[in-house]
């Protein structure tokens, strides 16, 4: 249970936070977190993104694109298979908008700025909000294929094992 310290009492009495008495103190606010290393994990559940690479320039950056079928062992089967299904059904309404938006423009994106104009189309009443993927994997468009891509960065998985880890590589 929280609890706010009241001044109108002089023996600083707790009260509920659901008490509302005029007078009271706010809970002190949580400290700012510190600014985040590149390798740090983020947030994911229930966070959404626009945020949507070039497959090009995400390979470029050392890049890899994730198999959707890929065997998973361990507790990563478990959260793996949330990341996966995650990643397909973005994938899948993006698809089915992308049909969409072809049957009225005549054919697919061919660009990562027309697609991101196109289909993710931030500030529109039908925008696509794609869910929060972890800090090691991004959305990447495919000009060739046409298509959105999940882009996993081996790099910074192995930045955040070696930090988390420490020197005894425990």
């Amino acid at each position: 249970m929280h609890f706010r310290r009241c001044r109108s009492s002089p023996l600083l009495m707790l009260l509920p936070l659901a008490a509302g008495i005029a007078g009271c103190e706010p809970p002190p606010a949580p400290a700012e977190p510190e600014a985040r290393q590149a390798a740090q994990p983020r947030a994911t559940l229930g966070k959404t993104t626009q945020n949507v690479l070039d497959l090009a320039a995400a390979t470029a950056e050392g890049g890899v694109v994730v198999e959707a079928g890929a065997p998973r062992s361990g507790l990563d089967a478990i959260t793996g298979a949330h990341r996966a299904a995650a990643g397909q059904i973005s994938i899948l309404a993006v698809e089915h908008k992308m049909k969409l938006d072809a049957a009225e423009h005549g054919s697919k994106p061919k660009t990562h700025a027309e697609f991101m104009r196109r289909i993710i189309a931030a500030g529109q009443p039908d925008e696509i909000r794609l869910p929060m993927l972890p800090y090691y994997q991004e959305y990447a468009f495919d000009p060739a294929g046409q298509c959105l891509v999940v882009v996993e960065f081996p790099a910074r998985k192995q930045e955040r094992e070696r930090e988390t880890t420490g020197a005894a590589g425990l």
